[in-house]
């Protein structure tokens, strides 16, 4: 048995509580989504995933992302929630396998998974402490493995000044302080207006940035919805796409989740992402930008 999930704060979390319910030393399998869509995932017969697409080899399954809603009930619990830990949370207090102890835990996952923020809070994540954290979390090919597992530990027996006091934790976050300084820039340099949809394309650097993927909802305030594009790799043989509504301006109408399913993504009603082949994304690009600026919900 192992717990599948992804590499984001959500998953962590997942991981969290599922070791403390069924073995505190169940090893982790890290995977992205697009894993499993594109079926390179090595999932076995007995794995507890979470945060994932459903697979048939799972013990257990939790999810929350609409866009992976089941035709028929499977082991475990899905909802259409703000996080997939918070599904956890739920389905196992009911059995009484965990108390009250990581309620702070899940709603700040909750909080940060939906994305439900405050201006104050995306102009300044460093004066919130799990917020902070979370943007440490980065998929750099997987190389930061054990930074994830560590996290999962700590989380599990200590709070989260304890966990920020980690010299490795401190350092991360103080560098993800300084690239968010970076990113404004790289936003405003990269990110043109569709209409009411904020267009940013990466594709056009070496070395994509990262930063604090809230921050365009507070810098283009007229936008209903934006849209990241950059390629997945040096080879720039696929492009990945990530669509999201504004936080901040909630007129968006599209189902996200449900729409990037149909290029072989997913996610929930207000956020998601889609991996495409590089020879024809821009025509797929072009057609979800039209279905965005249609802004119809398409169900």
């Amino acid at each position: 048995m192992r717990i599948v999930t992804r590499p984001d704060f959500d998953g962590i979390v997942c991981a969290v509580l599922l070791r403390q319910v069924l073995e505190p030393s169940l090893p982790i399998y890290w995977i992205e989504p697009n894993d499993m869509q594109s079926g390179t995932a090595d999932i076995r017969e007995g794995d507890v995933l979470a945060n994932l697409p459903w697979h048939p080899n799972a013990l257990l399954w939790f999810d929350h992302h609409i866009s992976n809603k089941p035709a028929k009930a499977v082991p475990g619990a899905f909802e259409i929630a703000p996080s997939a830990a918070g599904v956890i949370y739920t389905y196992y207090k009911k059995q009484n396998l965990l108390d009250s102890r990581f309620d702070e835990l899940v709603d700040q996952t909750d909080m940060i998974d939906s994305a439900d923020l405050t201006r104050e809070q995306v102009r300044a994540p460093e004066d919130y402490p799990y917020l902070i954290l979370s943007m440490t979390l980065k998929n750099n090919d997987f190389q930061d493995i054990p930074y994830w597992n560590r996290l999962v530990d700590m989380l599990g027996k200590t709070d989260i000044d304890a966990v920020l006091d980690d010299p490795d934790v401190d350092r991360r976050c103080r560098e993800v302080i300084e690239e968010n300084r970076a990113f404004k820039h790289h936003l405003e340099t990269h990110t043109t207006m569709v209409e009411r949809i904020s267009v940013t394309d990466f594709r056009g650097l070496e070395t994509v940035p990262s930063g604090n993927r809230f921050l365009t909802y507070s810098l283009f305030a007229d936008a209903i919805a934006s849209v990241k594009i950059r390629y997945a790799g040096q080879e720039k043989k696929q492009v990945l796409l990530s669509v999201g509504h504004s936080i901040f301006n909630p007129e968006c109408r599209v189902n996200v989740g449900s729409m990037l399913a149909r290029y072989g993504g997913g996610g929930h009603f207000g956020a998601g992402g889609c991996t495409l082949d590089a020879r024809n994304a821009q025509e797929k690009i072009d057609e979800i930008l039209n279905i965005l600026k249609a802004n119809q919900d398409l169900g």
